[in-house]
């Protein structure tokens, strides 16, 4: 993947990201989009590392229950380790929802296009 294919693939994750903070309730952005962006390249690595070692692919839809379950953990965790973008439990569980729905619109293939 090339350098400019992956900043493509980091923003719309971070659009996608800020589409779901705004209709996830439980979940906020205080950082500005350097937190989105930052929060897109940690959900990146966290799904990049379950895929890894568990082969579990984090998506939300299309991977059943445990997929949208890992989905929900990954933004949950994100919310702890990037300052200025915060997510209680229920805000995870619904933004893996709204992710999912934004997923549908924009699949995987397409962003690193």
């Amino acid at each position: 993947m090339s350098i400019g294919k992956l900043i493509i693939k980091i923003i719309v994750a971070a659009l996608a990201i800020a589409i779901a903070t705004f209709f996830t309730p439980g979940m906020s952005n205080e950082g500005g989009i350097w937190s989105l962006i930052l929060a897109a390249i940690v959900i990146g690595i966290l799904d990049w590392a379950i895929l890894k070692f568990t082969n579990i692919d984090a998506s939300p839809f299309g991977r059943g229950f445990v997929g949208f379950i890992v989905a929900a953990a990954i933004l949950y965790i994100t919310g702890m380790i990037v300052e200025g973008f915060t997510v209680t439990i229920f805000g995870a569980i619904i933004g893996a929802l709204i992710l999912g729905v934004v997923d549908i619109f924009i699949p995987e293939d397409k962003k690193a296009m």
